[in-house]
């Protein structure tokens, strides 16, 4: 059976993947670490939590359809919320190595390499724990397009 990626359907796993991830960072503060996403996001554009929030959904839309067009078909698991946990661990390392990093320089004026893996081991494994959820609820939503293949005579 052939699938082909649904924009929509990703979009779909985006959202949900997103709220599910945003739930576990309001545990985050009981695991002493803060993890406001969409803060720290709005923080970047003039201290706008609006924005913040909209940017926050954005990027999970769009890491959702990188998982639906390009990852899907590639991670050769058949178990879907784990297919979608390894996907989770490609935008971690990301946040990690490029956008924390970045984030620290910008609205701390610290040096890049002290914001590398979130600047402290919990915040990095608190992050990757909200990925693998996020990319786990992801595999579980996103259900590509069926086509049906003819069967040959």
């Amino acid at each position: 059976m052939k699938t082909s990626f649904s924009f929509s359907k990703a979009a779909v796993a985006g959202i949900a993947g997103t709220v599910v991830m945003t739930m576990f960072t309001f545990m985050a503060p009981m695991m002493g670490i803060e993890m406001d996403i969409p803060k720290m996001l709005g923080s970047m554009f003039g201290g706008s939590l609006a924005i913040g929030w909209v940017m926050h959904f954005m990027i999970g839309i769009v890491l959702a359809e990188a998982y639906g067009f390009m990852f899907y078909e590639k991670i050769k698991i058949s178990n879907p919320a784990l297919r979608g946990a390894v996907f989770g661990i490609a935008p971690w390392l990301m946040a990690q190595l490029i956008v924390m990093p970045m984030t620290m320089m910008v609205m701390n004026g610290m040096s890049f390499s002290s914001g590398l893996f979130s600047g402290s081991a919990m915040m990095a494994m608190g992050s990757l724990v909200g990925h693998l959820i996020y990319g786990a609820v992801v595999g579980l939503v996103y259900k590509p397009l069926v086509n049906a293949v003819p069967a040959k005579i």
